[in-house]
């Protein structure tokens, strides 16, 4: 029997409204849409009617997950319009702030497939460690959510040598789950029968749609803008870029799984190595010459781009908001396609969407 099954709008195991149309032969996927646009804010059009400080406060609001990864975009887009030269020891707790913020993008991922999955003890050890990121997070910054520590020409606030001790003893503190963690996820029978084989995006097929971040990487795409276009100093560190040729859900989790040993090598050498400079070049309110960039930097689910234009006033003449999940949705009817109903929350929610940031 055929049958048209609606993922959505609202779906318990995805909180941000989507809709997946799943045309099936009794249980199997024979074809699948994807429709978006039910979460739209309005936010481009916002940043024409703001300054550029406002604008900062705005952008990170584009997201709740990757809200650093949004503002520190944003504000590189404006230095490259002024070349402007961020001192080094703001551009390295830029940097800290984006690794402590894909640690804590990836395990939430985790926890939420081991949910989807239905194994919610992997759910709470995760968010366990997740948790310690968080609270450093907030240690750090004096929020969980918007950490508001970016400004034009750098860093808002400084880290001190204790707290930078405090971040070492975390990274050293999350060594012991994660390996437990690791273990689960690429070890236990019920999370490979849910997830090796399923959802499978070739190599070619990730080329061809355009897959980038932890999911490209998963299907063999070894591009990583921290590498291949560094910023915030990424080309002075030294780690690996994850990444599986499977393809399938198990390698997805592999990959940010690899990833978050990664981070956590990358945090330990910054707070190891922090440069005695100014943390930013004391501009108050920034005085941005007509211009136009496009700046690009590798966010926890993948390359984020902005395109700023500006008019030498006080306000921005265009930003255009380019996200991962906006890249790596078309990727999800070609994942969908022969595979069960019963997976289908699974492979949507393996791309880890944001459609948030998709709809902004």
């Amino acid at each position: 029997m055929s049958y048209v099954v609606p993922i959505g709008p609202y779906h318990p195991s995805l909180e941000e409204p989507i809709h997946v149309k799943l045309f099936t032969e009794g249980e199997a996927i024979k074809k699948a849409e994807v429709y978006i646009g039910y979460n739209h804010r309005g936010i481009e059009k916002l940043c024409t009617e703001k300054n550029f400080i406002q604008t900062i406060t705005l952008v990170e609001r584009v997201c709740g997950i990757c809200s650093h990864s949004h503002a520190l975009t944003y504000c590189l887009a404006l230095e490259s319009i002024s070349e402007m030269e961020v001192p080094k020891r703001g551009s390295y707790i830029r940097l800290i702030i984006c690794e402590l913020e894909r640690l804590h993008s990836h395990f939430l991922w985790l926890g939420l497939a081991a949910h989807i999955i239905g194994f919610d003890s992997a759910f709470m050890h995760t968010f366990g460690a997740r948790e310690k990121v968080m609270d450093m997070l907030e240690m750090l910054t004096g929020n969980r959510v918007n950490y508001a520590m970016n400004i034009v020409g750098g860093a808002r606030r400084d880290l001190s040598k204790n707290q930078l001790e405090e971040l070492k003893s975390m990274i050293d503190e999350l060594e012991e789950p994660y390996k437990k963690m690791f273990d689960i996820f690429a070890n236990d029978r019920t999370i490979s029968m849910r997830t090796r084989g399923v959802g499978k995006l070739t190599k070619d097929d990730a080329w061809v749609y355009g897959a980038c971040g932890p999911h490209g990487r998963a299907s063999g795409i070894k591009g990583d803008v921290r590498q291949d276009d560094p910023y915030c100093c990424y080309d002075e560190f030294d780690f690996n870029i994850a990444f599986q040729e499977d393809g399938d859900v198990f390698s997805r989790v592999v990959v940010r799984l690899l990833e978050i040993e990664e981070s956590m090598k990358i945090i330990r050498q910054a707070a190891e190595n922090m440069p005695d400079t100014p943390i930013n070049l004391g501009i108050k309110m920034p005085k941005i010459p007509a211009g136009e960039t496009c700046v690009r930097i590798e966010a926890p689910r993948g390359e984020l781009t902005y395109y700023v234009v500006t008019d030498g006033g006080q306000k921005n003449l265009r930003v255009n908001i380019h996200v991962p999940t906006f890249k790596n949705a078309p990727t999800i009817p070609v994942m969908l396609r022969d595979n069960s109903i019963a997976d289908a929350g699974l492979i949507v929610a393996s791309i880890d969407p944001c459609f948030s940031c998709l709809d902004r």
